[in-house]
């Protein structure tokens, strides 16, 4: 990775990590205020604070701290140390059972309120997305056997109308974690509709570790542009060998080149071993050589020489479609993509934990961080639809029944509302103990799948 895509990702990590922990922690913040408990701190970090401000008639403190990944409010409790008598009434454990499950939940609810204001926005202010339009199946695939052919363009899954290639891809992900078979409606260039029937059963539960798609079966077309530079990465191999945009690529190592696939096809086949590049620029004939270097994108591992296709208007608008709509029907489809995606990361963690899928599914802060990187190089709208993404898993994760984290405290006053009465202190404190266990565990699991995706790309 060069010093460019480093700064993405460090960039890109480091404000979804600040924009998902103060959105979290500011719902508990409401919340209390709201109850009218005291907040002693607000700190976005864990550990010894870098930077603290005192203000307010309560003079809270607001924080920095130095372990990012996390954040906490302090409020007044009378577990934790003496409480003057006449502040006790606004003592956190004094609140009503109804009142502290509803500062503890304000948190979770924060974050999906986040996806839902960011997806309304991007659905009322549309997105640029691929068309549902079909590339070839390769052969011994679903898709293959469900005669799905290129160039025919999606038209619904299960009956449920999709316009785009993430809807598609959508649909089909929610229909693969039930293995069940689905009917994809197609339609041709020449306005035949047909339905193919793709048996998901038959698809192996380790698919589920890659692209979904890709182990179907169902490819993206994409139309071979013309081969004309349209942008060179600064400090690259191709900058330093002087490619410049506008430059149109004759041939490879004395292979014609008729198109942008063949130019990413070379280089990609070549490694790391120098390739003689014939150029056009302004009339004249150029001859250079590049050598190519290893990046990783999007989890592969590849050779690239840092140049980029120059986009064709007309065909982006052959292959390309703005879905946008009204706000009420934006807020709808907010509400409904958040809903559905904090279920499908429910029935995901579900299968995980009965063995139906792979440990390998959970990912750490490293691919976090690279997949932060990538959306935001692609655009705003990519990394806005990550930060609700993430922000979904943030909330779904934190309302899992788990010691320390908000679910685990929901599951204490769930007892206590059965017994009648606070649970002792000695079931709180191995309870404590479980839950950091717990967690522990599954950031070392998380962590190490990271590791295992970095080597092998």
């Amino acid at each position: 990775m060069n010093l460019e895509g480093a700064l993405w990702v460090i960039g890109g990590f480091a404000l979804a990590l600040g924009v998902l922990i103060v959105v979290h922690e500011l719902g508990h913040y409401a919340a209390a205020r709201l109850c009218n408990v005291k907040i002693l701190r607000f700190s976005v970090g864990f550990g010894r604070p870098l930077w603290l401000r005192r203000c307010g008639k309560d003079q809270t403190e607001w924080a920095l701290a130095a372990f990012p990944l996390g954040g906490y409010v302090k409020m007044l409790d009378e577990g934790e140390g003496a409480v003057p008598a006449h502040e006790a009434p606004r003592a956190f454990n004094r609140q009503s059972l109804g009142k502290r499950s509803f500062i503890v939940i304000a948190g979770p609810l924060a974050n999906f309120l986040l996806a839902v204001v960011l997806y309304g926005f991007l659905f009322h202010t549309g997105v640029e997305e691929p068309r549902p339009v079909f590339g070839e199946p390769p052969p011994a695939t679903l898709a293959a056997a469900a005669e799905i052919g290129a160039g025919q363009t999606a038209r619904s899954v299960a009956g449920k109308p999709v316009a785009t290639w993430g809807e598609l891809r959508w649909e089909m992900l929610r229909h693969v974690l039930d293995r069940e078979s689905v009917v994809i409606e197609t339609i041709d260039a020449h306005g035949a509709i047909e339905f193919h029937r793709l048996e998901l059963g038959r698809l192996a539960p380790a698919a589920l570790e890659g692209d979904v798609m890709q182990a179907l079966g169902l490819q993206l077309h994409r139309p071979d542009l013309p081969a004309v530079i349209g942008g060179v990465q600064p400090d690259s191999p191709a900058a330093r060998a002087g490619v410049r945009v506008g430059d149109r690529v004759t041939a490879i190592d004395g292979q014609p080149v008729d198109g942008w696939r063949a130019v990413t096809q070379a280089i990609r086949a070549a490694g790391t071993r120098e390739l003689v590049i014939d150029l056009e620029r302004d009339a004249q004939l150029l001859r250079i050589g590049v050598a190519p270097e290893f990046a990783t994108v999007g989890g592969q591992t590849i050779a690239r020489i840092g140049v980029a296709v120059r986009d064709d208007p007309e065909l982006r608008r052959q292959f390309m479609v703005s879905v946008s709509y009204g706000p009420l029907e934006s807020l709808e489809r907010a509400l409904a993509q958040t809903w559905d995606t904090a279920a499908l990361s429910l029935r995901m963690i579900g299968r995980m934990i009965t063995g139906e899928l792979s440990l390998r599914n959970l990912s750490g802060p490293v691919t976090i961080a690279d997949y932060a990187g990538q959306t935001a190089r692609m655009g705003a709208d990519y990394y806005l639809r990550f930060l609700a993404l993430i922000s979904i898993s943030l909330g779904v994760l934190n309302l899992l029944p788990i010691p320390l984290l908000d679910g685990g405290h929901l599951m204490y006053y769930l007892a206590e509302l059965i017994k009648g009465g606070p649970l002792a202190e000695r079931t709180l404190a191995i309870g404590q103990r479980i839950g950091l266990a717990l967690l522990a565990l599954l950031m070392g699991l998380a962590l190490y799948n990271d590791i295992l995706r970095l080597i092998s790309g």
